[in-house]
């Protein structure tokens, strides 16, 4: 067992927080690692890492970690890579040395009661197989990809994001001329724009604070936008959809003072997926009667992608994904690269874990 340099978490905290002496920090630290993969394993020379959302908030202790916790938290799971050596078991996906891959860091068990009943993203065996940033990762076969030959590496580590959005788009039943809004125009909020455009979406709007963001997202098929900042958006949101509300709002934000507006937008009997993340504590105050009675709402979050890989890794050639893989950082500068993201200047940022892969 060896040990390899890894950027973590390494002081739990708000990482917007002015104070040096509470904020949360990132880091590179050294970390145990195997020589070789087990069994049924896969050695992955990792060529992208792409910062989620979700980064930041696993160093702000939005997944439990206490405060203050000094504690390293391995970061990272949007990878792509090569496979560089196969366990002497890792034979039944037909991988070899040398693949292009992209993955799923979660491994479900597949035998808890929650796996066996058809709801994997809630398996109590979970293994979270952290960190993507690093120059290699050891994952079980199961949860790697064969990328498409058309699909470039620096495309191939978006595959994860995209089975959030190929589960989005399950739960949503978004069906050709519904109405849609898409609230949120970070890379989960683009490519549901996208994807919806494809779908048939009709009077597909992003609402989204920043102009950039709201220009790519009508590049990518978006029909009107909405700044919720200088705009009211359940009266633009009237004007479009001729009073009628949108058949489907999907919250991609995660911007808490977003939400309660959103069941105002939606149409009677429309569907509201919150598929982002928020802060723990927040709780949204929400009229039952108004909502759910009246409106006969159907309201659902977004957890995990199981059961979506293969369906994104079809649908990854068919996107555009130049807007969401321009910014890329060199691994050494991967901490710099946290700070970036924090700005909100780039809508996705990537870290080149080996410059020999391309």
């Amino acid at each position: 067992m060896g040990t390899m340099k890894t950027l973590c978490g390494v002081r739990v905290g708000n990482m917007k927080d002015p104070d040096p002496e509470t904020r949360g920090l990132v880091d590179f630290r050294e970390l145990p690692f195997p020589d070789h993969p087990g069994p049924q394993e896969v050695k992955i020379k990792v060529a992208y890492c792409a910062i989620c959302g979700s980064d930041p908030h696993c160093v702000d202790g939005c997944f439990g970690q206490p405060k203050g916790s000094t504690e390293p938290i391995p970061l990272g799971h949007e990878i792509s890579g090569v496979i560089v050596e196969l366990g002497s078991d890792a034979h039944h996906k037909g991988l070899k040395v040398g693949d292009r891959v992209g993955g799923n860091f979660l491994r479900f068990c597949g035998g808890c009661y929650n796996c066996s009943s058809g709801k994997q993203q809630f398996c109590t065996n979970v293994t979270h197989n952290a960190p993507g940033f690093a120059p290699y990762i050891i994952w079980h076969e199961d949860q790697v990809y064969r990328l498409p030959d058309s699909v470039s590496l620096k495309e191939g580590c978006l595959l994860e994001p995209l089975s959030i959005i190929v589960r989005m788009m399950d739960k949503c039943n978004v069906k050709a001329g519904n109405t849609v809004l898409v609230n949120g125009g970070g890379p989960i909020g683009l490519l549901a724009v996208h994807v919806l455009s494809m779908y048939g979406a009709a009077r597909l709007t992003i609402s989204e604070p920043i102009a950039d963001r709201r220009v790519l997202a009508e590049e990518l098929g978006a029909e009107y936008a909405i700044d919720p900042v200088h705009e009211d958006l359940i009266k633009r949101a009237e004007e479009i959809t001729e009073g009628h509300g949108y058949d489907i709002v999907l919250d991609c934000s995660g911007f808490a003072p977003s939400c309660p507006a959103l069941p105002e937008v939606a149409a009677l009997g429309g569907t509201l997926i919150y598929g982002a993340q928020y802060p723990n504590e927040y709780e949204m105050p929400f009229n039952i009667s108004r909502y759910c009675y009246f409106k006969e709402l159907t309201i659902s979050g977004v957890y995990v992608a199981p059961y979506a890989y293969p369906r994104a890794v079809n649908l990854l050639p068919k996107l555009n994904l130049k807007c969401l893989t321009q910014k890329v950082f060199e691994f050494e500068d991967a901490v710099e690269a946290f700070r970036e993201q924090l700005t909100g200047k780039y809508p996705k940022i990537l870290i080149r874990c080996n410059p020999d892969l391309e």
